[in-house]
């Protein structure tokens, strides 16, 4: 527990990808987790994946990483699975307690591979649009 101090180092993490000041190799399967809990808390599901849709292919294409490696079902994913475990949480934490909550629930980023083959992930489907995941039922 603890990953972040305070709302305003979160807001600056989120601050760091959208901007693309973070290093490519610097924002973190947590931070992802920890940017994803800010948008769905300052906006709907739709608003926060679109949010993060665009952050990421912005991020990507600044870094020179190429957008062919983003990946929609995974993006979709984790959004789903950071609100699922943000409405466990309740309403009574704060935006930091949320985040560090979350961020210590999904620990493994591998988790998605127990719902999705890696087969399905790598499809050209997955990739471009949602797919439902083939392994375990969301």
């Amino acid at each position: 527990m603890g990953h972040y101090q305070n709302e305003a180092e979160i807001q600056a993490v989120v601050r760091g990808f959208e901007s693309c000041a973070t290093g490519k190799d610097a924002f973190s399967h947590a931070d992802h987790l920890a940017a994803a809990v800010w948008y769905l808390q300052h906006s709907n599901e739709a608003e926060a994946l679109s949010a993060m849709r665009e952050g990421l292919l912005r991020f990507l294409n600044h870094h020179g990483i190429g957008a062919d490696i983003y990946n929609e079902s995974i993006t979709r994913f984790w959004v789903v699975m950071v609100l699922r475990r943000m409405k466990e949480l309740g309403p009574g934490l704060s935006l930091t307690d949320l985040a560090n909550a979350v961020v210590d629930s999904f620990t493994k980023s591998r988790l998605v591979s127990e719902y999705y083959s890696e087969e399905l992930l790598k499809s050209a489907e997955a990739k471009r649009g949602w797919v439902e995941p083939d392994l375990k039922a969301l």
